[in-house]
């Protein structure tokens, strides 16, 4: 596609935001830098542009392959943009911690079941 796309339209196409409104949002909060830049929603992307991408926690750094404004299945949007191998290797290495950190609050013990909890009342009761 040769005619320029907006900046929103195509991360929408690129499957970086699920709706556009999403999209011009992030752009407009400064998630969004274009070349190192913060941009208008409305301005025109072309192959060889350097994105930041912010979602919550993760950061995305990618350059523009290819121009879409089609939003298409996931495995034709990931050939619309290259990520960064040190970009690629940071956001596995949070996405691990934050597993790990997830795993460390599940080994929390549960509440007491019915049983438990008369063995305790129970127990309350003989030391008053």
């Amino acid at each position: 596609m040769d005619s320029p796309v907006r900046i929103d339209k195509w991360l929408w196409a690129a499957r970086f935001f699920k709706t556009r409104s999403l999209a011009r949002e992030a752009i407009s909060g400064g998630k969004v830098h274009l070349n190192g830049y913060r941009v208008k929603p409305g301005r025109a992307l072309k192959p060889g542009d350097s994105l930041r991408v912010q979602r919550g926690e993760d950061e995305t750094i990618i350059t523009v392959l290819e121009l879409s404004a089609r939003r298409g299945p996931a495995s034709v949007a990931q050939t619309l943009y290259a990520e960064t191998a040190e970009s690629r290797e940071r956001r596995e290495q949070l996405a691990a911690q934050r597993k790990l950190e997830r795993e460390q609050h599940a080994s929390r013990e549960r509440r007491p079941d019915k049983r438990q909890r008369r063995r305790l009342v129970r127990f309350k009761q003989e030391i008053d």
